[in-house]
């Protein structure tokens, strides 16, 4: 049986840039920061386990990947291009005033594609990481007891 969502991947550019942006400009904590070995890749390359947790949510762990892992030199290219273009979305991240929040990572050098701006389904900013990917911050209108069926 399926208990819960463990990790996340999100492709990242560059893993030592990613690691500085999640934990010094949205202060998510630091999971694992590991080189795995040769056996653990097709190519017999090893690779970097990189994960960090949103603040309060260390049972969450977002894998910052390079796009070389699990995947071959024309792949890893191509998503490469489509990180850099902004093609992905890592999801939605809550806060509970969307508009404080928005200035403190504002403050700290985040980049925002939009500004907070009212939703039917709350307050929603819209901000990029830097390797390209977008991300939903959102401060929701009902409480989880108040949310409509």
């Amino acid at each position: 049986m399926i208990t819960k969502l463990s990790h996340a991947g999100v492709l990242v550019l560059d893993q030592d840039s990613a690691k500085s942006f999640y934990t010094e400009k949205l202060g998510f904590t630091l999971g694992f920061d590991v080189q795995m070995g040769t056996e653990f890749a097709e190519a017999g390359q090893g690779f970097r386990w990189l994960t960090v947790s949103p603040p309060g949510q260390s049972d969450l762990q977002f894998i910052l990947a390079a796009p070389e892992m699990g995947h071959d030199e024309q792949t890893a290219r191509q998503l490469r291009e489509l990180v850099a273009k902004g093609a992905f979305s890592g999801g939605v991240w809550a806060t509970d005033d969307c508009r404080k929040t928005h200035e403190e990572l504002a403050g700290r050098g985040v980049t925002f594609l939009q500004e907070p701006a009212d939703r039917p389904y709350g307050i929603e900013a819209v901000f990029r990481d830097d390797s390209g990917n977008w991300f939903s911050l959102t401060q929701a209108k009902w409480r989880d007891a108040d949310r409509p069926a």
